[in-house]
C-alpha cells in the first residue's frame, strides 16, 4: 500500500462522506485532536510507570476515544451514529475527581511544568481547549456536530490539568504557584469537613 496518493494536491482532503478544502473548520477541528493524540503518546512515555501505571492505561483509553472522535467530526454523513458517548465524559468525571482529591490542595493559578511528563500533559490540556473552541466554531457551521465532543474536550482538558498535578505530586515535585496570583479556588478538603 503507498502512503501517498496525490489527492490532496490540490488543497482538498477526503472526509467521511465527501470533500473538502484542507483549511476547512472541520479538518482544522479533527487535525487538532490528532495533535492531541500525539501528544498524549509523548506524555505517556515520559511517565514513571512504577508510580504511574493508572495513567499511562488512561492515557492509552484516552487515544482510542480521541481517534474515535476525530472521525465523528470527520464525517459529514447525516445519518452516522457518533462513536462519543456520555460515559466516556462520566468517566473522566471520575477520574478527575480521584486526581483532585489526591493531590495537594490548589488555592492560586499554577504554571506549567514540573516533571517532563507533567509539563507535556499540560501541553496536552492546552491543545484539547484548542480542539475545544475549532469545536465551537464548526457548531456555529453545521448544527450536526455533536455536542458530546465539546463536552468531552472540555472535560479532557480539566483532566490533563488534573492527572498533570498527580504526576508531579507521586514525584514529589511541587505545583509551582503563579506569582502574582490571588486566591482563586477558595474550597479546600479542608472547608468541606
Amino acid at each position: 500500500m503507498k502512503i501517498y496518493t496525490r489527492t490532496g494536491d490540490k488543497g482538498k482532503t477526503g472526509i467521511i462522506g465527501g470533500r473538502v478544502d484542507k483549511d476547512d473548520l472541520r479538518v482544522e477541528a479533527y487535525g487538532t485532536v490528532d495533535e492531541l493524540n500525539s501528544f498524549v503518546a509523548l506524555a505517556s512515555t515520559e511517565l514513571d510507570l512504577k508510580q504511574n501505571e493508572d495513567v499511562a492505561e488512561e492515557l492509552i483509553k484516552i487515544q482510542h476515544e480521541l481517534f474515535d472522535l476525530g472521525g465523528d467530526l470527520a464525517s459529514v454523513v447525516e445519518k452516522r451514529p457518533d462513536k462519543m458517548d456520555s460515559e466516556m465524559i462520566t468517566y473522566l468525571e471520575e477520574q478527575i475527581d480521584r486526581y483532585t482529591e489526591e493531590a495537594p490542595d490548589l488555592e492560586r493559578f499554577i504554571l506549567a511544568g514540573g516533571s517532563k511528563a507533567a509539563a507535556t500533559l499540560h501541553i496536552a490540556r492546552t491543545i484539547a481547549r484548542r480542539a475545544e473552541r475549532q469545536v465551537v466554531s464548526l457548531m456555529k457551521q453545521d448544527e450536526t456536530t455533536s455536542e458530546l465532543s465539546l463536552q468531552y474536550l472540555n472535560r479532557l482538558s480539566d483532566y490533563f490539568f488534573a492527572v498533570a498535578r498527580v504526576v508531579n505530586h507521586r514525584a514529589g515535585i511541587k505545583d509551582v504557584e503563579y506569582e502574582r496570583s490571588a486566591v482563586v479556588f477558595r474550597e479546600s478538603r479542608k472547608d468541606k469537613k
